[in-house]
């Protein structure tokens, strides 16, 4: 008998796989795991599975089964339950491992206050009354005292926590705190977007990435940072799409794709520019679409460097039903054309090059040229020879990546946080957005360009639960950097003087130069009240801590830019020890703040039942993306939200390609006057015309090499001083701060933290293989094991972030780092969209061996 062969696809075992992975880790971790009694075959136990979502800031939004024996999560489980197979099944060792965190050591069992000094971990536990009541006494004497926006509230991804997260935004607006926006804090705003299209961000869904022929990734390590998703990456290499990553080091990313591309950091924007300049000289660009889409055909004058407006021209005059966020500019196709912003159908025969002279109203006679004149002279700059010069990259490789990009559809261009998270990285954004643009790449399955870096896009309307009253924003960097002379943020007249977090660890994650702990140890914050599930270190810097319940402890309402479903996170079993709610904490807060309050969080319910109703709340007034799901649909499993792509599919400006909708689309939760302003014309726009751009020579994108405006400006000494590159990447380990303190996670890493640097570097001086080593500068350091790896570039030292003080040595490795504010950044604020961003990158250090401490 002729045996019959075991086929399983690539999808089948890694469900496979993944479960056994969570058995087998099941059997092997009796430290914190809560050991299976065999209670299934037992008639007196209680077995179930619940249906949740795992949900921290990594953008996979997995859905999660939990096996719960007597009350205990025994284990959890990818689910498969997706209408589209290919999104299923979701989950990693780092998610199927949160179990350790829940029964973990660290776990907090009680309110807390602290006794000792900041820092010091010194707490008595308190009940919740005396918690509350104390919080509740401090934040009346603050608000009275200083003002009510001197108290601040710091969130973290919004998206993962329309119910709880939003509780507290809701109880914040009400009080007149003061927001911290979590994109532009965590540097995850990638400023280009605002600057280019006028939204926050949009993406391609990863189901998209099939349709690619092309898939061009600038700094992002999509097999670490995207890794449920990466399979849908290696499937369109697969099936025939070209992978080409570029990137100083050769990251996980780079060893699956088919050509790496090794450039020198933070060199992007010259290899773009340069690319685009053969697009334009080789006439490979989409004319009719860069006529109907972009500024490139407006007018600039070359006397002021702004744009030609139709009411300053003779015979012309502003079309009386524009909105006041909008503005009509001039076009010219034998005769001046004033361009009405609302309407994207210019004559075809519009002129994109030569030199003009148009008579003003006042009777001058001024010369004009199209932008895509401009941005063709100033592109002469860019040649093969500079651009080799800068980014390393040879100059016959430049020159047929560009004819690949212009030809080869659709093309998709994926650019990192990683890349990004540098004082001019949303140069590097807008060069990099020319090339999909030029080439019409764009509003199309499989098209476009992507930046997949946090949860933040609010996919629905939630006004109604989140903000009571409207909010008051300030960006995170002006916490810790102070107000500047140019910013227009609104700032504190008194300044700081409380700070209220949840769901992060920023005296790690986001500790800059050590200001934050500066500004606990000295006094400056009055009060700092944590909600949080474990002791991070955040928390031991705390005055108060309330301990919330985990993902699987309470009702919960997900949504992703990147995961196109909605999700209901469900309680497995009831909070721990005395664990709460941060809905729960945010009434029992408004209650004794004002009693008015109260009347918002839906008093009188017990929470899972509030928790309910605020769910029935956003999914009745939504709008269009939830139109028609129910509650009682989510408790089955996730549903699809709504779009106008034909199956719901998330394909960035589909509507403005398609129907020719101006620029820009919604960016919620803002209102479109508050973005549309950022593209006045209507259109995509490359140049942009603001003082503050036109003063730094910034109007079209531009490389400009990294430190010379940020580090060597603030210590010019600091040049010749430290020379090597410090980066923060993501680690594979934790996702940020959260699973520093995973035992399975740990154990897969020696439990050491890592610096890793090229062979060449270490050599000199006289760092080995596995050595303790400092990286360091003039305003911090951080030491960890080194890792000599030939596949990074020179002069580099990459530290995998998330790690806990506690395993630092005290120190913090963001206190090498600091809050640089570019002033482009600060022309505009609209919370979470247009706002100075954290560049986390912009950091110079240099490294030693140490002597290990005995």
């Amino acid at each position: 008998m002729k045996k019959q062969g075991l086929k399983l696809t690539r999808r089948q075992f890694l469900k496979a796989s993944a479960v056994a992975a969570a058995l087998a880790g099941a059997a092997a971790s009796p430290a914190y795991f809560i050991p299976s009694s065999g209670a299934k075959e037992e008639k007196n136990s209680q077995f179930k599975f619940v249906r949740s979502v795992c949900s921290p800031n990594c953008t996979g939004a997995c859905g999660i089964k939990a096996m719960v024996v007597d009350g205990q999560i025994k284990t959890l489980f990818p689910t498969d339950d997706y209408p589209e197979p290919l999104y299923g099944p979701r989950g990693c060792l780092r998610g199927l491992s949160y179990i350790n965190l829940i029964y973990g050591p660290d776990r907090l069992k009680r309110p807390l206050i602290r006794t000792g000094p900041r820092g010091s971990g010194q707490f008595k536990e308190v009940s919740w009354e005396e918690a509350l009541d104390y919080t509740a006494a401090r934040l009346k004497e603050i608000a009275s005292k200083y003002g009510p926006e001197s108290i601040s509230f710091s969130f973290q991804v919004g998206g993962t926590g329309h119910v709880q997260k939003g509780a507290w935004i809701a109880l914040s607006t009400l009080a007149g705190w003061t927001l911290f926006h979590p994109y532009d804090k965590n540097g995850d705003l990638p400023m280009f977007w605002p600057q280019t299209f006028g939204v926050q961000t949009e993406e391609l869904e990863p189901l998209e990435w099939l349709n690619s022929r092309y898939i061009a990734v600038f700094g992002s390590n999509l097999l670490v940072t995207r890794l449920v998703d990466s399979d849908l990456l290696i499937q369109a290499r697969n099936q025939g799409a070209k992978l080409v990553v570029f990137d100083p080091n050769y990251c996980p990313t780079a060893a699956k794709a088919d050509e790496w591309v090794s450039l020198k950091p933070s060199s992007d924007a010259a290899l773009a520019l340069g690319i685009a300049r053969i697009i334009i000289e080789e006439k490979l660009y989409d004319e009719q679409f860069i006529k109907t889409f972009t500024d490139l055909p407006l007018l600039v004058r070359l006397d002021t460097k702004r744009r030609l407006k139709a009411e300053e021209v003779k015979g012309l005059d502003r079309p009386k039903d524009l909105p006041p966020y909008r503005e009509a500019f001039v076009a010219y196709n034998g005769n001046f054309l004033a361009v009405h912003p609302e309407d994207l159908n210019l004559p075809p025969d519009v002129i994109l090059e030569g030199e003009r002279e148009v008579e003003l109203k006042d009777g001058q006679r001024v010369k004009v040229k199209p932008i895509f004149q401009l941005l063709k002279e100033h592109l002469k700059t860019y040649t093969l020879e500079y651009v080799e010069q800068e980014t390393g990259v040879g100059k016959e490789v430049v020159q047929r990546l560009a004819r690949e990009m212009a030809t080869i559809k659709p093309l998709h261009v994926i650019y990192g946080a990683s890349n990004y998270q540098w004082y001019h990285g949303d140069l590097k954004g807008r060069a990099l957005a020319l090339i999909p643009v030029l080439t019409g790449n764009l509003g199309q399955p499989g098209a476009g360009i992507s930046t997949y870096a946090g949860q933040y896009r609010i996919r629905f309307n939630v006004k109604e639960w989140w903000f009571p009253k409207p909010p008051r924003w300030t960006p995170w960097l002006y916490f810790l950097h102070g107000p500047t002379k140019t910013m227009t943020a609104p700032y504190p007249q008194n300044g700081f003087k409380a700070l209220i977090f949840g769901w992060g660890n920023p005296f790690d994650q986001h500790n800059m130069a050590n200001r934050l702990r500066d500004m606990a140890e000295k006094g400056e914050l009055e009060l700092i009240v944590a909600l949080d599930y474990q002791m991070t270190t955040s928390c031991r810097y705390s005055d108060v801590v309330f301990p919330v319940a985990t993902w699987y402890e309470k009702i919960e309402l997900v949504t992703t830019p990147l995961h196109p479903y909605m999700q209901l996170q469900q309680p497995a079993i009831e909070p721990l020890f005395e664990s709460r709610s941060e809905l729960w904490i945010a009434r029992e807060i408004a209650k004794r703040l004002n009693p008015q309050f109260e009347a918002h969080f839906f008093p009188g319910l017990e929470e899972k039942e509030a928790a309910e109703k605020v769910i029935e709340l956003l999914l009745k007034t939504g709008g269009p993306p939830v139109e028609g799901i129910t509650i009682e649909q989510l408790k089955k499993g996730p549903v699809r939200l709504k779009s106008e792509v034909p199956g719901n599919r998330q394909i960035p400006f589909y509507e403005q390609i398609h129907f020719r909708k101006p620029f820009p689309p919604l960016s919620r939760p803002a209102p479109l006057e508050a973005t549309a302003k950022f593209v006045k014309s209507g259109r995509i726009e490359f140049y942009r015309e603001e003082e503050g751009f036109l003063a730094r020579g910034e109007a079209l994108p531009v490389h400009k090499p990294p430190f010379e405006e940020s580090e060597y400006a603030l210590n010019p000494g600091a040049k010749g001083k430290y020379q090597f590159v410090f980066l923060t990447r993501n680690s594979l380990y934790r996702v940020h701060s959260t699973h520093s303190n995973n035992i399975w996670m740990n154990e897969l890493q020696d439990n050491r933290p890592k610096i890793f640097l090229n062979p060449e570097d270490a050599a000199p001086k006289g760092i080995k293989e596995g050595d303790l080593i400092e990286a360091y500068n003039d305003r911090g350091r951080v030491r960890g094991w080194a890792v000599l790896d030939p596949g990074l570039s020179r002069k580099v030292v990459v530290f995998e972030q998330g790690w806990w003080s506690r395993y630092l040595q005290g120190d913090s490795y963001n206190s090498l780092t600091y809050p640089f504010i570019k002033p482009t950044h600060e022309i505009y604020f609209v919370p979470g969209i247009w706002a100075p961003n954290t560049a986390w990158n912009e950091t110079l250090c240099d490294v030693r061996k140490v002597a290990e401490e005995k």
